[in-house]
């Protein structure tokens, strides 16, 4: 199983990036799967997912409304679209797979994790 996390990078508040996860070793419909998040100094926290088996979605409150999952399965990779971004946003950013992902719920327990894509918002 690998997870491949991409499309990370400068930008200024109030900018927008695109984040790509490419899975090899299962399809996306296996596992629920999503992003983590960590800041320097700070314990990571959840940001986003989407669950296996109806694409229910959860969204971290920090980022609700302006963030948003999804998946293409053809692609077999996942995108998290990050608009508004401010400088609070910094972090590395990890996509994950196979933990729990329910309306209202991310768990932490992960499985499988990609390696991080750094976002940097500084103007």
């Amino acid at each position: 199983v690998q997870l491949q996390a991409s499309g990370g990078g400068l930008v200024q508040p109030g900018g927008s990036l695109r984040l790509s996860c490419a899975v090899s070793g299962f399809t996306l419909g296996d596992y629920a799967i999503g992003w983590f998040r960590q800041a320097p100094g700070k314990a990571r926290e959840r940001v986003s997912c989407i669950s296996s088996n109806d694409g229910t979605t959860y969204y971290g409150d920090s980022v609700k409304g302006r963030f948003t999952i999804s998946r293409d399965d053809a692609k077999n990779t996942l995108y998290l679209q990050l608009n508004s971004l401010e400088p609070e946003d910094t972090a590395v950013y990890y996509c994950a797979a196979d933990f729990v992902c329910l309306l209202g719920i991310m768990g932490t327990q992960v499985d499988y994790w990609g390696q991080g894509t750094q976002v940097t918002v500084s103007s």
